[in-house]
């Protein structure tokens, strides 16, 4: 017997950066030597006095239920880290902590959308934004911004993408899969559109906000429009600053009726975050920032080097980043010398060949791209780096 699932389901696909993960995985338990490059992940442990707090909570028996929303401790923790990083504020009533940022997302889509709605996702985008719409009934559009354009999207762009059904824009910054970072006098223009849009809700994603070394301090967009305070929420977590992904703990801020509405559909769903998780958070946030910082600098080592070392490989080119830890390659010059179209089979040619998983950019919104992670050691990214040249053909010269 065949069971029919619902059309919803069948609107989504599976990650495909989870899937690259589960497919190198798999070629490395059958016993082939694989770098993989997909995972979107730290490969630092949490640091000890983080874990530490994880520990304690469970010594101490923090693992009941908590409030859907979070424990007041964290909330209040949120709201100074707002305040402090960001010059935004927030009272108790505007926090919701959920089980990742993906749960934030989700809930912003379900409590806003409804069937038709359409959602402004600039593309190259994080993969799970469209099918995080297109399950909550939305309509995804999602305007391409380029390399020449540092892969952000205009004000022209931003204009003409809207629509008398425009509800949402949904933006990240540092950006994954490019790590481009939109400057304060970016998002004073951007700003400049959306204000004369008041039925736009704006869904801002600063979840890499940490992992930054742009020319420019990091800016979020209400820093730079405080205008937009009554309709923007803004996204963030501890996976990425604070090498956490598996704890699984996402946050957000932003106006009380939208986040209520937030609170009852997680509430309904998944209910609180972990109770061990929160505590963790806490000393995250409240604690030691050295850790950061350390990280941090590692990461912008390795994107110097692989950035450079991208560029030297035959029909690839990298823009440099402002942050996160990818790198975003244009390499369609490298498809044509293989005589390819597809990214995806460049993709698949580079784990077979050379033994390196990479993410092909048509998952982001951008063919003719490979997203690597660089997120691992430099020693693995040169073994990375030295495999592929070892696979990718110098053009052929133009005939006399």
């Amino acid at each position: 017997m065949t069971i029919a699932v619902s059309r919803r389901a069948q609107r989504v696909k599976p990650s495909p950066t989870l899937a690259v993960t589960a497919l190198a995985n798999k070629l490395k338990a059958e016993g082939k030597d694989i770098i993989g490059l997909g995972a979107g992940e730290p490969d630092f442990d949490t640091p000890a006095h983080i874990a530490e707090a994880g520990i304690e909570a469970i010594r101490k028996g923090y693992t009941r239920y908590t409030n859907v929303d979070g424990i007041v401790e964290l909330k209040d923790a949120i709201i100074r880290k707002f305040q402090r990083d960001n010059n935004i504020k927030y009272e108790r009533n505007q926090i919701l902590v959920s089980s990742g940022a993906k749960q934030t997302i989700y809930n912003l889509c379900m409590a806003l959308l409804d069937a038709g709605d359409e959602v402004i996702i600039p593309a190259p985008y994080w993969v799970s934004y469209p099918d995080m719409v297109m399950l909550a009934d939305g309509l995804p559009v999602t305007p391409d911004a380029g390399p020449e354009q540092g892969y952000k999207i205009t004000p022209k762009q931003l204009a003409a993408s809207i629509t008398n059904k425009t509800r949402l824009l949904l933006i990240n910054s540092p950006c994954n899969p490019t790590g481009a970072a939109y400057t304060a006098a970016e998002w004073r223009a951007l700003g400049e559109v959306l204000l004369e849009h008041p039925r736009i809700v704006i869904g801002t994603d600063d979840m890499y906000e940490k992992i930054y070394w742009g020319a420019e301090p990091f800016t979020s967009l209400l820093t730079v429009v405080p205008e937009l305070y009554d309709r923007t929420v803004t996204i963030n977590g501890v996976s990425k600053a604070y090498a956490m992904t598996g704890w699984r703990l996402g946050y957000c801020g932003g106006p009380k009726e939208l986040i209520a509405a937030m609170n009852t559909i997680q509430g309904q769903s998944t209910s609180n975050a972990s109770s061990i998780t929160q505590r963790a958070a806490l000393q995250a946030l409240d604690g030691d920032q050295s850790c950061v910082a350390t990280m941090n600098q590692a990461f912008k080592e390795r994107h110097d080097y692989i950035v450079k070392a991208l560029n030297t490989l035959p029909g690839v080119s990298c823009v440099p980043a402002s942050g996160a830890f990818y790198a975003f390659a244009d390499v369609r010059g490298a498809m044509k010398n293989l005589g390819m179209r597809d990214d995806n089979a460049f993709c698949e040619y580079l784990i077979n060949k050379a033994g390196v998983a990479v993410v092909a950019g048509s998952a982001f919104g951008s063919p003719g791209h490979m997203r690597l992670s660089f997120a691992c050691s430099l020693e693995t990214l040169q073994k990375a780096i030295e495999r592929m040249r070892g696979v990718l053909p110098e053009g052929k010269a133009p005939a006399a």
